[in-house]
Order: C-alpha cells, then structure tokens, then sequence
C-alpha cells in the first residue's frame, strides 16, 4: 500500500512535491509537467495521475514568477490534446475487445458508464469529460472504439484541452496564492477534487435513480 500512501501524499502537498522539483529539474520541469499530463488523458491505466490539482499548482508557480504562465498553457494544453489523440487510437485498434472483459486492466464498469455518458451527451462528451476525473481518461478511449470519427473527435478535443488547461491554470493563477488558499492548500486541492467530482456522481446517482423507476414500472 505504500504506493497508494504515495499518490495521495502527492496530490494533498503538489505545492511542496511541484516546489521540489523545480528546484532539483528547474526548466525540465516543463517536460515533467508534460509528461503528467499526457499520462493521465493519454493512457486508460493510469488515470490516478494529478489532472485539475497539477494544473492548479503549476498556475500558482506561474504567479510566483517561477514558472511562465503561457509557456505553461502551451506545454499542458499540447499535453492534453497529445494524450487524448493516443487514447482515441488505443481505443479505435482494440475495439469492441475492450467491452468484452478480455484486458483485466480495462474496468469495464468505468467504459459501460463513459459509453452511457456519450449516449446522453453526444459530441460535446469530449469537452464535458475533460472536466470528469477517471471519466476524463475514457471518452477519448470510447470515442475511438467507435463512437465519433477522428476528425469530429479533434476538433472537440481540441476545444475542451483548452477550455480546461485554461481555467485550472488561470484559477491556480488569480487564486493560488491569495493568503487563506495559501495557507490551506491541501484543503484547496480537496476541494477542487471533490468539485471534479460532483458531475460524474451526479450522474451516477441520476442512473441509479433512473433504473430504479424503470425496474418498479415493470
């Protein structure tokens, strides 16, 4: 569990973690942050990563003059974009295996509730599920087993890595390092977690609540 010790260590204290390695990788801290990110939206596997949290922490360095704030917006919104092109590819060459149980890595509770959010949502799933952590990592997944062509796809894409690099950072940014968020950072991170979250709960209850209607009136 030490592991698991260790990513929750890292979202709770970005701030000092992000500190750190500015401090041991100074510019290659960008590639770092780049990498991160294309992680988390580029690979099914490993959707634990820091998304909203890391893109908050990196805006409020920005603020602080120890990162450039449009370099930033350049780098994670490549990243993200990148991330979610590999994903769509992933998910197009393995197809509806996908759905079948064969990949034990693939949690096909998480696909069947990402493909039940593009039959509600259509298109703008892409955009709407940048702002859905775990949900985030699998629309672009599902939109390549099939749900959405390539060029439709990038250009939602495109849109939504932009929408939500821009006000994490921007957010991170103005808000940051205002005295109260500063001296309560972990508790900003929780609740910018929580929040992330709210939607893709919402809609989970919501289906719930729905199938229960449904089950009665049969």
């Amino acid at each position: 569990m030490d592991w698991l010790h260790f990513i929750i260590d890292i979202f709770l204290h970005l701030d000092k973690h992000l500190s750190t390695v500015l401090e041991m990788f100074g510019g290659w801290t960008y590639a770092l942050l780049f990498f991160t990110i294309f992680l988390e939206t580029g690979f099914v596997v490993t959707p634990f990563l820091p998304g909203d949290s890391l893109l908050f922490a990196a805006g409020t360095f920005a603020a602080l003059g120890d990162l450039n704030l449009a370099l930033l917006f350049v780098v994670m919104a490549s990243a993200a974009i990148l991330g979610d092109t590999v994903n769509y590819w992933v998910g197009h060459f393995i197809g509806p295996r996908a759905f079948s149980g064969e990949y034990k890595y693939l949690k096909k509770e998480h696909l069947d509730r990402t493909h039940e959010f593009y039959e509600k949502h259509g298109a703008s799933a892409v955009i709407l599920g940048r702002f859905m952590p775990i949900v985030r990592t699998f629309v672009p997944f599902v939109a390549g087993i099939g749900a959405m062509t390539y060029s439709r796809f990038l250009s939602y894409n495109v849109i939504g890595a932009l929408l939500w690099t821009g006000l994490f950072l921007g957010a991170g940014y103005f808000f940051g390092n205002i005295p109260i968020v500063k001296e309560n950072f972990t508790l900003a991170i929780m609740g910018i977690i929580a929040v992330s979250l709210l939607p893709g709960l919402w809609e989970y209850l919501k289906a719930r609540r729905e199938g229960a209607q449904t089950a009665a009136q049969e």
